[in-house]
């Protein structure tokens, strides 16, 4: 046609390859708002794990297992206590000379002493496991205590459960202590005419208890710590 240029197919394509054309310019991409469901799902998700709800069910649940668990433990080592320490630390007659009675070894009466400590930190332990109980009811209500008392309370119960570990492995080490002194002196045993110096069953038995006790302190603890972690603190 007169008067226009024809314009050739190669030139269309230098036009389209040109880099300061349309064509070249880099279009945003745009966020589609299906794309924002996973992070709102997620969201949802980490708020109902920390629901008021699932906490109190977490606390009373694990709360129970650990307050029972921890009595039942005590409750066997206090008797083993009681029974070993009025035994082991009564004078004992001596029959080379029936008229001055022999005394116990001092090891055993430090180990009976800081274990009968950590005896009283396990039911203190047991007590606060309760106390966990008591704050899951009180969550259901209107007036809940806030996610700070809450931690604090699972803090408090971990200080008691280190403290009375800590305690029990002291009486633990000394009553080895004493049981390693005995097993040295058991030839010796016939001619200081002692019959406390021989390993007894009520040596055993002081062992046990010790043993029972630091079981009981590890449950609270891990239990402590469970709730802690179920709660986001850890």
């Amino acid at each position: 046609m007169p008067g226009r240029t024809a314009v050739h197919p190669d030139s269309l394509d230098f036009l389209l390859s040109y880099p300061h054309t349309t064509a070249r310019i880099p279009i945003g991409k745009r966020t589609s708002p299906t794309s924002l469901q996973p992070h709102v799902s997620m969201a949802n998700k980490s708020e109902s794990a920390l629901s008021p709800a699932r906490i109190a069910g977490a606390l009373r649940i694990i709360g129970w297992l650990s307050f029972w668990i921890q009595i039942v433990l005590g409750v066997v080592s206090a008797i083993i206590l009681l029974f070993a320490g009025t035994n082991l630390r009564a004078p004992s007659p001596n029959p080379n000379v029936p008229t001055s009675p022999v005394a116990a070894n001092p090891g055993t009466g430090a180990g009976l002493f800081f274990a009968f400590l950590g005896l009283l930190a396990l039911f203190g332990s047991a007590y606060w496991a309760f106390r966990y109980t008591r704050i899951a009811r009180k969550l259901k209500t209107p007036d809940r205590p806030g996610k700070a008392d809450t931690a604090d309370a699972l803090r408090m119960g971990l200080i008691i459960s280190l403290i009375g570990l800590l305690l029990t492995i002291l009486g633990a080490q000394a009553t080895a202590g004493a049981l390693l002194l005995k097993s040295f002196e058991q030839g010796f045993v016939v001619l200081s005419g002692n019959p406390l110096r021989f390993i007894t069953p009520l040596d055993i038995f002081v062992v046990q208890a010790n043993a029972n006790t630091i079981m009981a302190h590890f449950i609270g603890l891990g239990a402590t710590l469970l709730l802690m972690r179920s709660m986001k603190i850890l």
